[in-house]
């Protein structure tokens, strides 16, 4: 059942959790409940990434254990951010773009490493980056506004693709 849950997790985990971060910026969560989100994706990430630690140990397997890894680390420091100044949003926004970025990385060394469906992933990284640079171009508009949305929503197809992919062909 767990093995189970470990392999199809992700294809729920993935769009929700950028909702989720969609949701905070139209003020539909609280900083505090943002806060618990933080503290119970730490303990998602900690406990998959145990329980998977054998299996990702080489290929494309290897560089997802790293964006999980590296992911840790920044939703980490966004959590610590979060509890210690919850209006300071640099550490935040840095964080985002981490996960924004870190699994385009990922998805072009996927495409470059698979013999199915590698368009894909390409796609998931080209929409990663897209929705990065839509993200963080937002700002001159407006924090929350369309564009900053826009970004969020790319990513999230982008990523929730490249994820649903995976989940499917292996």
């Amino acid at each position: 059942m767990f093995r189970r849950l470990r392999k199809n997790g992700p294809i729920v985990l993935v769009p929700l959790a950028w909702s989720f971060v969609t949701a905070a910026h139209l003020g539909y969560v609280s900083p505090r409940t943002l806060l618990a989100a933080h503290v119970v994706m730490n303990v998602v990430f900690v406990v998959f990434t145990a329980a998977s630690w054998s299996e990702m140990r080489s290929g494309v397997l290897y560089a997802w254990k790293l964006v999980l890894l590296v992911g840790f680390g920044f939703t980490a420091a966004g959590t610590v951010a979060l509890a210690v100044a919850p209006t300071a949003t640099d550490l935040v926004a840095i964080m985002l773009a981490a996960w924004m970025l870190v699994p385009a990385a990922a998805f072009v060394y996927t495409a470059r490493n698979v013999a199915e469906a590698p368009g894909v992933y390409r796609a998931a990284a080209a929409l990663s980056v897209l929705g990065w640079a839509v993200y963080f171009g937002s700002p001159l508009v407006s924090l929350g506004g369309p564009a900053t949305i826009a970004g969020l929503t790319l990513v999230n197809v982008g990523q929730t693709a490249g994820i649903a992919n995976a989940v499917v062909q292996y």
